[in-house]
Formats: structure tokens, C-alpha cells, sequence
């Protein structure tokens, strides 16, 4: 086996010149890390900018992963006359999942306290009695000044608060378009379906 000698006249890599490149590569690599992670940001609609915990296991979601889908955002109560409205909002979601629809359930005591007291306990009542499989998230506000930051924003966007409980936003792939359905207009209602299958049609936006 041969063994190559290094000739007189070649020299090693200094060891400040081999630093030198590792620190370049490094802020590269940053470079690059923050330009991806701007690029993210800056793909998620400013209304889905926000985060919440999951009801079932308190777990922080970024709605941002929901950007591209088209949502149906509703505030839910467990002891409400429109209760069972849970029903038509989980057919919805089992009829339309496929074709980029998330219903999102955010469930509060301000309409008349018909909210249970606990996370756990709605958990259990939705599972349970209306076999809801579409994102819950904890118990919050939906209305005044002490309502959570997205129905802040979706009362403001469309100048329809909610008043009372199942009050219900339609959010475009996009994030930009809202459509604000009162608490009667029932989740499989021709009105309501009309406008989420030509949302559901419209393209743009990706997928997740």
C-alpha cells in the first residue's frame, strides 16, 4: 500500500481558515433557517394568526394549520336549546373533510351559563353524546371585550358579534373572505351550504 507524503511544496489548511468556513456555513444555515421560518409566517392569513389549547388534552394549536382550509368557526354550549346542532355541524364536517372543510369548536359559558364548568366534563358530554370528532378547543369568551382574540377579530371583520350560543363564521381558504350565520340558521341549512360548497370550489390558498 502506498502511502502519499505531502510534497515541500504543499502546505495544510491553517486551522483559522478551516474555522473561518465552518463559521460561514453556520450563518448560512441561519440565514436560511430565518428566511423559512419568515417565509411561514407570512404564509398564514393575519386572522389564523393565533393560538389556543386543544379541549381534549390541552395541547397549544396554532391555527395556522388550518391556513388553506375552509373554516367553520362556532361557539358551542353543552346546555343550550341548540345543543343538538352538534349533530348537523359533525355531518357537516364527516361530508365535506375531504374537500379542505375544519369546523372548529370553541365552546363558552356567556350565553346564559349552558356551558359545563369544566374542560374535561365538556370533553366527555361532546364525545360521548354527539360523537364530535372536529377540533374543540378549551372553554373561552366569544364576546366583548373579553372575548378570545379570533372572534374579537371575526365580530370586528364582520360586524356580526355572537348573541347567543352556535353563532357561526365561514372563513375562506384564504382567510379573507367571512360570512356571519346567526344562531338559528341551522349548520345544514341550504343558506349555509350554498356558501361553504362555493368556498370549498374556489381554489387558492394550498393545503396543509
Amino acid at each position: 500500500m502506498q502511502v502519499r507524503r505531502m510534497a515541500s511544496n504543499e502546505r495544510a489548511t491553517p486551522w483559522f481558515v478551516l474555522g473561518e468556513a465552518l463559521l460561514l456555513s453556520l450563518a448560512t444555515a441561519v440565514v436560511l433557517l430565518s428566511a423559512g421560518q419568515a417565509l411561514a409566517a407570512e404564509s398564514c392569513p393575519a386572522g389564523l394568526n393565533h393560538q389556543f389549547k386543544r379541549l381534549q388534552d390541552g395541547k397549544s394549536v396554532s391555527l395556522c394549520e388550518y391556513r388553506g382550509k375552509v373554516l367553520l368557526v362556532v361557539n358551542t354550549a353543552s346546555k343550550c336549546g341548540f345543543t343538538p346542532q352538534f349533530e348537523g355541524l359533525e355531518r357537516l364536517f364527516g361530508r365535506y373533510e375531504k374537500q379542505g372543510l375544519v369546523v372548529l369548536g370553541f365552546p363558552s359559558a356567556d350565553f346564559g351559563g349552558q356551558e359545563l364548568e369544566s374542560n374535561a366534563e365538556i370533553a366527555d358530554f361532546c364525545r360521548l353524546t354527539y360523537a364530535v370528532d372536529f377540533p374543540m378547543f378549551e372553554k373561552s369568551s366569544v364576546k366583548g371585550e373579553g372575548a378570545n382574540a379570533l372572534f374579537r377579530d371575526l365580530a370586528q371583520r364582520t360586524g356580526s358579534p355572537p348573541r347567543w350560543n352556535f353563532h357561526k363564521y365561514l372563513i375562506d381558504r384564504r382567510g379573507e373572505r367571512v360570512l356571519a350565520f346567526g344562531t338559528r340558521v341551522d349548520p345544514e341549512s341550504p343558506e349555509l351550504l350554498t356558501a361553504l360548497e362555493q368556498m370549498l370550489a374556489a381554489t387558492g390558498g394550498g393545503t396543509r
